[in-house]
């Protein structure tokens, strides 16, 4: 039965219940003289229905991970960090000129520090772009400084080079010597020692790479009027605690937000160019990792099922040409992702020797799931997993053409490299974070609080303010064994 208390019949009550003579009720929902039409009754508009739990429509929204998987962190001090990479062990030389001469090659136009180190007595192969060959005998040479120098190549097979067939621009390589009986060694003209004609002794050399922290920041900040206003909301956050939380959930909101732009930052980071508006404000900026790939490594791009195995293979034919790193990982956005799926599922048939087993103990029926999730081609194994990074609507999920990333392909294990600032061969994951730290600072991941509010007293300002710093920058070494997917 309705209760429908009348004015100077109710009667609070000192607890929380229900009784007939503390129920309100607003007697007209449609409205009447002097009341709005959208008045509901007393329950409806002051005691709304509140689901205390947020609801997390986008599930984890965090990105990071990425570099946790692959990679380490290590202290540095300075404000630079260098680290040197070998070179390759053998001598070859590509785009060389022809003449003037029938048997003559030159280093002519050949890009600044291109210095010919090929010896007297060598033996080498001449090839051009049309697969033409000669396999050759160096009778003289002159080294020459930074893009210039010759050498005169008799052919072993032919009379001239020209003869052989060979035109246009060449490629050179050493593959041994020979000499005459009872000769001595080196065989060449005393008198023109300095310029011809002698055994060039080759110094190993290295290349010299570097890349600097920059420091980045980031606050939040609540009044002290809003800390007196507490709401409580129970969350289940990114970093893996739960609870109830009041004004502090957008703190916790803002530091899960600043540990993605550590890891975003050495992802995405570039240089300043000595002309761009970022250098001209002050800014250095630094090398992240699709940079890095970019300048450094390899670059597919339009990667396709379409095609089968054929487009795979040749990255694997390219990755033969570099370092043939044996284990790799492949992070990938969805549709790359599905792309690989598609290419294994083609040939996890008879057809192709089921070859896309490998890593499932040789079960078909694991195979056929069509999600593959690691796979052997050649002498290379291949681990595949979804990149958040690429798939987020926030980040780079959506984006198409040729500025769209689609995946990468980061080498697995360590390198060798030497270490400028220990003086010592050292062994570091080929990606890897360098932050600025001391016994006096530590700057991997700070944060403090300043105001007065919150049990800080620093300052008069009314309000909480939650300091973020860090400052780091990403390592990536041996640049030539990754491989970046982009869109066409």
């Amino acid at each position: 039965m309705a209760l429908t208390p009348q004015f100077g019949s109710l009667v609070p009550s000192q607890t929380q219940q229900a009784l007939a003579t503390n129920y309100l009720q607003w007697t007209d929902n449609g409205g009447g003289a002097g009341i709005p039409a959208n008045f509901r009754d007393f329950a409806a508009q002051y005691l709304p229905e509140i689901y205390e739990q947020e609801v997390e429509r986008y599930g984890n929204r965090t990105l990071s991970g990425f570099l946790r998987m692959v990679g380490a962190e290590l202290p540095m001090t300075s404000d630079q960090v260098i680290w040197s990479e070998q070179n390759r062990l053998h001598i070859a030389y590509d785009g060389l000129t022809l003449g003037p001469g029938a048997n003559v090659i030159n280093w002519t136009g050949t890009p600044a520090g291109v210095e010919n180190v090929i010896s007297v007595g060598s033996t080498v192969v001449v090839m051009d772009d049309f697969g033409n060959e000669v396999k050759c005998y160096v009778s003289s040479t002159v080294p020459g400084g930074a893009g210039v120098g010759t050498i005169t190549a008799l052919p072993y097979t032919a009379a001239t080079i020209a003869a052989a067939g060979l035109v246009g621009l060449v490629k050179v390589f050493v593959y041994g010597s020979e000499y005459a009986k009872g000769s001595t060694t080196p065989n060449f003209d005393a008198a023109a020692l300095a310029t011809a004609n002698q055994i060039i002794s080759v110094t190993p050399s290295f290349t010299q790479f570097s890349n600097n922290p920059i420091i980045i920041r980031s606050k939040y900040t609540v009044n002290g009027s809003d800390t007196a206003q507490i709401g409580w909301v129970e969350v289940a956050t990114e970093d893996g605690t739960g609870g109830y939380l009041w004004y502090l959930k957008a703190e916790s909101e803002t530091r899960l937000r600043f540990e993605d732009y550590l890891e975003m930052m050495c992802v995405e980071g570039e240089i300043a160019a000595a002309a761009s508006g970022a250098a001209g404000n002050g800014q250095i900026g630094t090398q992240g990792m699709f940079a890095a790939i970019q300048d450094r490594g390899n670059v597919q791009v339009g990667f396709s099922a379409a095609a089968g195995i054929s487009d795979f293979d040749d990255i694997l034919r390219n990755l033969d040409t570099q370092g043939a790193i044996e284990e790799n990982m492949l992070f990938l956005d969805r549709q790359t992702a599905l792309d690989f799926d598609d290419m294994l599922a083609q040939i996890s048939a008879g057809s192709a020797g089921g070859t896309a087993y490998g890593l499932f103990e040789n079960s078909e029926e694991m195979a056929l799931n069509l999600g593959f999730s690691g796979f052997r081609r050649g002498s290379y194994d291949f681990y595949k997993t979804d990149w958040k990074y690429l798939n987020d609507a926030s980040t780079r999920g959506g984006m198409t053409g040729p500025a769209s990333i689609e995946g990468v392909l980061v080498p697995a294990g360590t390198t060798t490299v030497y270490d400028q600032i220990l003086g010592t061969n050292i062994r570091r994951p080929f990606l890897h974070v360098r932050y600025r730290a001391s016994q006096a600072d530590d700057r991997r991941m700070k944060s403090w609080l300043t105001g007065s509010v919150g049990g800080a007293f620093t300052s008069d300002l009314d309000a909480m303010e939650v300091n973020f710093l860090s400052e780091r920058c990403l390592v990536t070494q041996a640049a030539n064994n990754f491989v970046l997917f982009k869109g066409v």
